[in-house]
């Protein structure tokens, strides 16, 4: 007999006669549960002295927070067992007098708000090193000790976030969720690297509400990074309130069901944890990535903020604080703003033979470290064929190869002129890495992911990513593994992007890696993120991906720069100049084919658009009405290029400054004013006029600010479907409103 599922007795029935049908198993990756288990001790692992250190660490987190009036004492409270455990039980590549070596197991704070924790264990493993009178550079290591502490959150004192130059901190975080991006871009580097270093990533469970870190989750399993391992805090409290407000489904299956291997243990049995690292280290042999999620209390002895989300961000009161010292076991003083006292007496609990212990730790920490020029014949091995040569150092080469030569007068795209560099570049070193969100045929970065294929669990050395639809993800972890120097003092590169329109998405991930390129100037990153289909070109699509604005969104960041070149032979200079540089860039590319520019003699050779801007055309000097016209974007110029005779036929004297990077112009300004003055003066501000196929605030630095209503000729609103002529019509933009505009201004 069918069944009849429109009926109120349809499901019943399959329920009763064909039950299998309404089961499902999860089919993800591995799963153990250590929680209660009984555990063997570990050879040299002192489990109660590590207690004894987990009581002297939340002594110095709220120490610490009460010196600051400020911090976040609740998830660094509930992650101390995770961190003694991880610094402490024989799992960590880490060496505290070296700290930045290239061997190193990289750690990257996604809970990058939790401090408090991560300088009280800064604060007890130098401690312990000075007192057992280890020798080491402070310029160097940039250690924490106690005293430091007492200037928490102050602008000479340990900074309120995460910052990568510190020890144990790999990445500079803040932005919930945005962490396990970074740790992800840089396990996929080292494993397409062949190393065989790990990826810590400390993370809280209210980040697994950010949709990034579903992006995340989900690509680094299926790119097999079986390196990276995350020991997430679970103590179910964000800032609002209870995270089971926002995730109601059950949290394993946010990891268990993209095929991540699961452990849950106590996040609070320092000897759980331990072998929960170990066994994650050692890894399920699947090729997946391994979560330990850790049973905690927010807030773990922090009187009456325990276990709720008051204790995420705000201090206790002045007289609770001295209670919960005192029921830790600490006889403070307890003075108002003499926080430095209540150290002291937190230090008096750390003995010789705990510093002794710290040190000894430590050195095996060290031990595991593997010799650079160890893991350089590793990476020669494993990428035997390929060029291991830093990407930075790549240079221009002096006769430029024909793939990356286009001829005048031909129309060819700048998104083409990017692919055949992108291709070029990836045969020239071993660490580049590129990829797209979900639109490589469109931005054209497939021929050079297709060099050696697209990073999965069956071609591990591959430097394609295919990232899908997941522009954040993308953004975050293409750009922070830039911020990374391999063994042999290799930085990966990294280009990739999507249609312009979208590149907003990204800008808060490049946001977060430019601040990290200055924070921590020694490992500054390079990469470029490409901002496709610039312009009203991308037509029939209409207005919701016209790349009209999406410049607003970088302008303002230091550290990156919008490139725009206007001809194919311009994108390559650009490329090469950028890599030069070592700066980010934004990179602007045309979908539609443009002219590739006649350059007549006496014009200036493409690599003029490094300067950000040029004269494409003198005055003639046999007019009266002078007229400068700044311009950005092909089609715009093309158009100015077809009324240029009609315009001299009224008298005027036309000088065409080409803009390629207003911000490479002000670089100019500053480094070489005559020659800057001499493309453009402040005299011919007064009489320039900006045209920019976008927003007109790209070309504001070309004209004087009073001017800038009346002599800015740009995209003033969203547009329709329709084709690029159609649109530069609808905007005001086609050779025939351009030419009536300038008639005015004459």
């Amino acid at each position: 007999m069918p069944y009849n599922l429109s009926t109120k007795d349809g499901l019943k029935k399959i329920r009763a006669e064909q039950a299998k049908r309404l089961n499902f198993s999860m089919k993800g990756g591995e799963y153990i549960n250590l929680q209660g288990l009984k555990l063997a001790n570990i050879d040299g692992i002192d489990i109660p002295r590590l207690e004894k250190f987990a009581k002297i660490m939340r002594g110095l987190i709220f120490a610490t927070v009460e010196a600051g009036q400020s911090g976040h004492p609740g998830g660094s409270s509930s992650k101390v067992e995770q961190l003694l455990a991880l610094a402490f039980g024989d799992v960590l590549a880490f060496d505290p007098v070296s700290p930045k070596h290239s061997g190193r197991d990289r750690v990257v704070w996604s809970a990058g708000h939790c401090t408090p924790a991560l300088y009280s264990l800064l604060s007890v493993t130098y401690e312990s090193l000075r007192r057992v009178g280890r020798q080491f550079s402070e310029a160097v290591v940039h250690p924490v000790f106690p005293e430091d502490l007492i200037r928490f959150r102050r602008v000479d004192g340990p900074q309120g976030h995460a910052e990568s130059y510190m020890p144990l901190v790999d990445f500079s975080t803040g932005p919930s969720g945005h962490g396990l991006s970074a740790a992800g871009g840089f396990a996929i580097s080292h494993r397409a690297c062949g190393l065989p270093t790990k990826v810590w990533a400390i993370m809280g469970d209210a980040e697994s509400e950010e949709g990034m870190t579903y992006e995340a989750r989900n690509i680094l399993n299926t790119v097999g990074a079986d390196n990276l391992i995350v020991t997430l805090d679970f103590n179910h409290f964000g800032i609002d309130g209870a995270i089971e407000e926002v995730v109601s489904s059950p949290y394993i299956n946010h990891w268990l069901g993209l095929g991540w291997n699961v452990i849950e243990v106590d996040g609070h049995d320092i000897l759980e944890l331990i072998h929960a690292y170990h066994l994650a280290g050692v890894g399920f042999k699947n090729g997946s990535p391994t979560v330990v999620i850790c049973h905690t209390v927010k807030g773990k002895d922090y009187g009456s903020k325990e276990n709720s989300a008051d204790s995420h961000g705000s201090p206790a009161k002045h007289d609770e604080y001295v209670k919960i010292m005192k029921e830790l076991g600490f006889k403070i003083p307890g003075k108002a703003g003499e926080s430095m006292e209540d150290i002291e007496v937190v230090l008096e609990e750390l003995v010789e033979q705990d510093a002794q212990y710290v040190n000894a730790a430590m050195e095996k920490n060290a031990e595991r470290i593997k010799t650079e020029t160890e893991l350089v014949k590793i990476m020669e091995n494993k990428l035997k064929g390929r060029c291991l040569i830093d990407p930075l150092n790549i240079k221009r080469p002096a006769k430029l190869p024909k793939e990356l030569v286009f001829k005048s007068g031909e129309k060819v795209s700048t998104r083409k002129a990017a692919e055949a560099w992108f291709k070029w570049y990836m045969k020239q070193t071993g660490f580049f890495f590129t990829g797209a969100g979900d639109v490589s045929r469109s931005i054209l970065t497939g021929p050079a992911e297709n060099v050696y294929g697209i990073i999965n669990k069956a071609n591990p050395l591959g430097r394609g990513l295919r990232f899908g639809i997941a522009e954040q993800n993308m953004a975050m972890m293409s750009s922070a593994m830039t911020a990374d120097i391999l063994p042999g003092g290799f930085r990966p590169v990294s280009a990739f992007g999507t249609f312009a329109v979208f590149s907003s998405m990204m800008s808060n991930m490049v946001r977060l890696s430019v601040i990290n390129n200055h924070l921590n100037p020694a490992s500054k990153g390079f990469f470029i993120m490409i901002a496709s289909h610039d312009g009203p070109e991308t037509g029939e699509d209409g207005p919701t991906h016209h790349g009209l604005y999406w410049m607003s969104y970088f302008n303002a960041l230091p550290g990156i720069k919008v490139y725009k070149p206007l001809d194919a032979n311009e994108t390559i200079e650009m490329l090469f100049h950028a890599v030069e540089l070592g700066e980010p860039i934004a990179l602007s590319l045309t979908r539609t084919d443009v002219p590739v520019l006649k350059r007549a003699e006496g014009m200036p050779e493409a690599v003029s658009a490094n300067d950000g801007a040029y004269v494409f055309k003198p005055f003639s000097g046999k007019e009266k009405k002078k007229m400068v016209l700044a311009i950005s974007g092909a089609y715009v110029l093309q158009n100015v290029l077809s009324i240029l005779p009609e315009l001299e036929k009224q008298g005027a004297d036309i000088k065409i400054i080409a803009v390629t990077s207003p911000e490479l112009f002000e670089d100019l300004r500053k480094k070489n004013p005559k020659k800057a003055m001499e493309i453009l003066s402040d005299k011919e501000r007064k009489i320039a006029v900006a045209l920019h196929n976008g927003w007109s605030g790209f070309l504001h630095p070309f004209i004087l600010p009073e001017k800038y209503e009346e002599r800015t000729i740009g995209v003033e609103t969203y547009l329709k479907s329709g084709q690029a002529e159609e649109l530069y019509a609808l905007a005001e933009m086609d050779a025939e409103s351009i030419k009536q505009k300038l008639f005015k201004l004459l």
